[in-house]
Order: C-alpha cells, then sequence, then structure tokens
C-alpha cells in the first residue's frame, strides 16, 4: 500500500491561516476596546486681583511722576489714555520729571498727556494695573466726582457717603468732586497715610488727626516714608500733608471679596502693617 506524501505547503496553510485570522481579529478587537488615552489640557492660571497687589502698584509711579492736568487721559478727554491702558510705567513720566525741580508748577504744562497723571488719571492706572494683565483692555479713567459710581456699577465694591464714614481700610478710594486718593492704612490717632497724585506729583501723604493737629502719626509716617525711600523726591518737594477736608468731605468707595480675594484680610490690617508689609 502506498503512502500518501503530505505536502507541508498545504499544512502549513491550515495551520497559519487561522492563527492569522484570529490574531488580526484579535488585534482588531484590542484596538477597538483599548482604554482610551487621556489627553492632559493645561489650564492657565486665572489672574485674580488683590488688594495687595493694588497697594503695590500704587507706589510704583512714587517719585518719577509730576501731577500733569488731564495727564493719564485721551486727547478727546473722555476717558482713559494710551499710559493709562498699559501694563507698566511710561517713560515718559520718568523723562518728564527728571527735568523739573522745586519750583513746577503745574499750570504750565496742563494738558501734556503724556508727561504725568493728574489724580483720577494715577488712580485708573494704578486700579488698571491691578485688574489687567495685557495692554488696551478696559478703560478705568473717570472723573473723580463720578469714578466711585462707576466702579459700583461695574460690581467691585461699595459707596460709603461721606457722614457715613466710620473707618479707613487700605485700599479704599475717597472721591469728591475734584480730587482722588487711595488709603493705606488709618493710625489709631484717626490720621490716614494715604496716595494720590496731588501737585506736584504723586506721592505719600498723611492726614491730620482726627482734631486737626498736624503733628498727626500718618504725617510723621509719610515724611519718614518718602525721605527714606525717595530722598531725591523729597528733597525736592518735602510737603507730606494732606488737608484735613480729605476725613470730612470725600465719599468712600470700598473693594468686596468678589472682586479682590484678599479683601478681608488686608482691611484688616492698620497703617502700621501696611507700611511693613509694603516696604518692609
Amino acid at each position: 500500500m502506498k503512502k500518501r506524501r503530505v505536502h507541508i505547503f498545504r499544512l502549513l496553510l491550515v495551520i497559519l491561516v487561522p492563527v492569522v485570522f484570529l490574531s488580526a481579529c484579535g488585534f482588531g478587537l484590542y484596538q477597538l476596546f483599548k482604554p482610551k488615552e487621556e489627553v492632559v489640557v493645561e489650564k492657565k492660571p486665572v489672574h485674580q486681583p488683590t488688594i495687595e497687589a493694588l497697594l503695590k502698584h500704587s507706589l510704583e509711579p512714587i517719585g518719577t511722576t509730576m501731577y500733569v492736568w488731564g495727564g493719564g487721559w485721551n486727547k478727546e478727554d473722555t476717558a482713559g489714555g494710551k499710559e493709562t491702558k498699559t501694563i507698566g510705567l511710561s517713560p515718559k513720566w520718568k523723562e518728564f520729571a527728571s527735568k523739573q525741580d522745586a519750583t513746577y508748577d503745574y499750570t504750565q504744562y496742563e494738558y501734556q498727556i503724556h508727561d504725568g497723571l493728574d489724580c483720577s488719571g494715577y488712580i485708573g492706572w494704578v486700579v488698571y494695573n491691578t485688574m489687567e494683565t495685557k495692554n488696551n483692555q478696559t478703560n478705568y479713567v473717570k472723573e473723580s466726582g463720578s469714578i466711585l459710581k462707576y466702579y459700583k456699577q461695574k460690581g467691585f465694591g461699595k459707596i460709603i457717603p461721606a457722614q457715613d464714614i466710620k473707618n479707613y481700610k487700605p485700599g479704599d478710594l475717597l472721591a469728591d468732586s475734584e480730587h482722588i486718593y487711595m488709603v493705606l492704612g488709618q493710625y489709631k490717632d484717626g490720621s490716614v497715610l494715604l496716595v494720590h497724585s496731588s501737585p506736584p506729583g504723586v506721592r505719600i501723604a498723611g492726614t491730620p488727626d482726627q482734631e486737626g493737629n498736624l503733628d498727626s502719626q500718618a504725617i510723621t509716617a509719610a515724611k519718614k516714608i518718602m525721605e527714606r525711600e525717595y530722598p531725591a523726591w523729597y528733597h525736592k518737594y518735602p510737603d507730606c500733608i494732606a488737608d484735613i477736608s480729605s476725613l470730612t468731605d470725600y465719599d468712600q468707595f470700598r473693594w468686596n471679596s468678589k472682586t479682590m480675594k484678599d479683601a478681608k484680610k488686608i482691611q484688616k490690617l492698620d497703617a502700621r502693617q501696611i507700611v511693613h508689609l509694603l516696604y518692609d
């Protein structure tokens, strides 16, 4: 009886075809049901303004920025100009200030809007640099008589009429129809340490105490700070006294914690603690 030859090729086909088929099916099923790799998307941190940042920005123009009527406004005098919608200090401010001496008379430079800041232009610049991270965004400059209402309408805080003011907290804005300033802190004698743009320029000042005395803690502190931290400016412009009307005639704006995340914390600090925070 003859033995049949077993063709190796056919045998391999019989063995390999099912194997290949099953492997392909298995790979397809794996691709279909394999766990999907998670795509990690990095979230950009959300900018959160703080009163601490507000106060620190308020110090930046001190000693290098003159008071200029209309400074910080646009040519139409309707809103903030280029400088007050820009992150950082304008080099023109320092350049202009370096050319001035103790006889500086702001009335000779009215509406040289790029050379310095007036009171509301200054506050608008400080708030812009606290709220924004890019240039040419929201306008924060308004006339001193309407700026508090403008900030309230934006949901930033509340207004306290002059006759209802009980205390002064860091970051508070005080304004009437002619001027606006920012509170750094209040001392035990009731006097207020503040920062503002008022002739001749941006500087720290102190109010008299509640009795009207000019030897108040705030005035004493303002002189020490200006002499120590900004000696060249203090040598030319040593006046650090704010009028008593700053405590009697101005409405008050106070930031809320929704806008400034550290409001409750910073607003608990007195003037001495704020000076320590800002300069130590």
